[in-house]
């Protein structure tokens, strides 16, 4: 939740919102306009104008009812301090009439767009602009009062301090003058004026502090008197309003020494006055300035009227003197375990119940656990090693004590000199094991030490025997031999050849995986003479004869006349164009002629000429839409802000505004 406004931006008076709007109006549209120029673009010109000023005007009053806080939406506390400051209720006039004029106008500029729609002359159509963005400009100076009072608003808002409602708090309260804000500078590091006279805190301070690893905040409020709530002023209800709508800890300041200009007695009327306030709240009985009088020091009477605070629920003494900081840090420490425990108990009691079974955190979490007890019931004890009994405490000063790696290293020459044995700690069957040249250790056996000893010996006598049978003619070693049936050696030849169509697959992936990027076949090799088709084919057995003559440039026909095949599908282009001009001249002369459209577009697609007034009339229907709202069509090529007058034509004499 925002606990904080510093970011709202400033509200412009009435005078500097409509020079920003007019401004912007003017740098954003055209300038250049004149009577010659058709009558749409005219009304087109002057629409955009209308159009924008009030789409300008809009977004800044939206932008500023945006940045403020809605009162239904924040927390209660915010919500009734910003009432107590400044007057809900003007706060929500001075809103709503910033939308109510915005509100406004939009109207105005839709009215005057569709005025200007059947604008008849450029006079006409100025003198709608100007009517338009005058009233527009007048009704923004209406606003003269609400936009001041929302910028002291908006002033006030940033120099409120940031309050977290639902962090752990300390609430600081009591009479003016008791000491609350000397506890606050204390306690926390939140620079606070301390006086000796009373109302010296006139607003809320925060100030923070870690305890246990975690943020609380303290409040320090202003001073309250006894009286009636009706009677409190703006400072008072501050105080009301924090007390009121924070869940935090109370910190009920008293003063029994009286030095702050009240009596015991009307400290404790307030505390009994406000104790309402204090309801499903951490109370603290804070009793400052205990170097001046403690509360043995009080007259029984005093006493037991001090006594009967404490009969609430809840409500505990603590005693401190800031001035001597004597209790200062034990009423903190107090106030916090009190308040966390609190607040973990709520956490833990938020469960809902169902019938018979017992939400809540708490129960989920114990369903959860599982604590596991011995069957027989009984006791284990925790077993502590003699070893570890008998351990001698490590001193370094001690010449006897036990010398750790990094001395052993230093003694025997250092790092790069001397490796630490790291053997010493293996935990073995048999210490002796540790050192073995060959080292692979197990289930903490060390496997060299179990490998037979003659191994070498049986390994020499296992080769002999086989150099003898082979010897011997046991093995045969040559693979000719072994192959003695044709069927064997079918399946031989066959297992080559597989081999090899194996070996051509792997390299055709292999091809393809190389060429994924580039093209298969290089340019240099796409083309191929008709000479090779040829012979291809012939070697396939297919007839090439009728090939040959197609594929030559020209054939004779019977009366020894040259016929070509030309490029507009004839055998003889030479009997349909002129004799005298060559072909590639025909062809340059062609070539140079306008292109003719093939079909006529305003009657392609249309029967008959009925259809073809319905499609016009349709186009035109589509069209009334752009023309009533100003907006550019599809074949209008004007373009904004391509010529931008202001930036061409000089400096401004004084009062030359004609052009807004």
């Amino acid at each position: 939740m925002k606990t904080t406004w510093k970011d709202i931006p400033p509200v412009p008076t009435h005078q500097e919102f409509i020079d920003i709007v007019l401004s912007r109006t003017q740098r954003r549209l055209p300038t250049q306009i004149r009577a010659g120029f058709k009558i749409n673009r005219i009304r087109a010109f002057y629409t955009r104008k209308v159009k924008f000023t009030q789409e300008t005007f809009s977004e800044k009053l939206g932008a500023i009812l945006e940045s403020f806080p809605r009162l239904e939406d924040i927390h209660p506390f915010h919500k009734d301090l910003m009432n107590t400051l400044y007057d809900a209720d003007h706060f929500k006039i001075a809103l709503g009439q910033l939308s109510t004029a915005k509100h406004q106008i939009e109207a105005i500029s839709r009215d005057y767009v569709r005025l200007l729609k059947y604008g008849q002359s450029l006079f006409q159509c100025k003198n709608l602009k100007k009517a338009a963005l005058g009233r527009m400009a007048t009704i923004t100076k209406r606003l003269k009062d609400p936009l001041l009072y929302l910028d002291q608003v908006r002033q006030h808002l940033g120099r409120l301090p940031s309050i977290d409602p639902n962090t752990r708090t300390l609430l600081i309260c009591g009479y003016p003058n008791v000491g609350k804000s000397s506890f606050l500078k204390s306690v926390t590091r939140a620079d606070v004026d301390v006086q000796p006279y009373a109302f010296t805190t006139k607003s809320l301070f925060v100030g923070h502090f870690d305890y246990r690893y975690l943020r609380f905040q303290a409040i320090d409020t202003p001073g309250i008197l006894d009286h009636p709530l009706e009677e409190m002023n703006t400072i008072e209800m501050q105080s009301i309003t924090a007390i009121a709508h924070l869940r935090s800890a109370i910190l009920y300041f008293m003063d029994l020494s009286e030095q702050c200009g009240y009596s015991v007695q009307a400290q404790i009327k307030l505390f009994q006055e406000i104790k309402p306030l204090f309801s499903n709240k951490l109370v603290f009985l804070v009793i400052n300035k205990i170097d001046v009088t403690r509360p043995e020091d009080l007259d029984p009477e005093t006493q037991a009227q001090v006594q009967t605070l404490l009969q609430s629920d809840g409500v505990e003494m603590l005693q401190l003197s800031c001035t001597t900081q004597e209790g200062v840090q034990e009423v903190k420490n107090a106030a916090c375990d009190r308040l966390m425990s609190e607040r973990v108990n709520q956490k833990l009691k938020s469960g809902t119940t169902s019938g018979n079974a017992v939400g809540g955190r708490l129960e989920g979490i114990m369903r959860r656990i599982h604590v596991a007890m011995p069957i027989d019931g009984k006791v284990l004890v925790p077993h502590i090693p003699e070893s570890v009994k008998n351990m001698k405490k490590f001193e370094k000063d001690d010449p006897n004590r036990p010398k750790n790696a990094r001395e052993i290293e230093e003694e025997n020459g250092g790092a790069g000199v001397y490796n630490i044995d790291i053997r010493k700690d293996y935990i073995l069957k048999n210490p002796d094991w540790k050192y073995d040249k060959m080292v692979e250790i197990f289930d903490g056996k060390n496997v060299a030490d179990y490998l037979d000893p003659d191994i070498a010996a049986k390994m020499d006598a296992l080769e002999e025997e086989e150099l003898r049978l082979e010897a011997e003619g046991f093995y045969n070693s040559e693979d000719d031999e072994d192959i003695d049936s044709e069927e064997e050696a079918d399946i031989l030849a066959k297992a080559e050849i597989i081999k090899e169509k194996h070996a051509i697959i792997r390299a055709e992936a292999r091809s393809r995986k190389s060429l994924k990027n580039r093209a298969i076949i290089p340019r240099k090799f796409q083309k191929k003479p008709v000479s090779k088709l040829e012979n291809a084919l012939d070697e396939m057995g297919v007839d090439t004869e009728s090939l040959a003559l197609r594929g030559r440039s020209a054939v004779r026909d019977a009366r020894g006349r040259s016929v070509t095949r030309s490029r507009l599908g004839t055998e003889d282009a030479g009997d349909t164009m002129d004799v005298d001009q060559t072909p590639l001249e025909r062809l340059r002369s062609k070539s140079r002629a306008r292109s003719q459209p093939m079909t006529n577009r305003l009657v392609d697609g249309v029967r008959n000429t009925e259809l073809r007034d319905k499609a016009e009339r349709h186009a035109k229907v589509m069209q009334r839409k752009m023309n009533r709202m100003a907006r550019q069509g599809e074949a209008d090529r004007h373009t904004s802000s391509a010529l931008p007058k202001h930036l061409f034509s000089g400096k401004r004499g004084m009062g030359k505004t004609q052009r807004r």
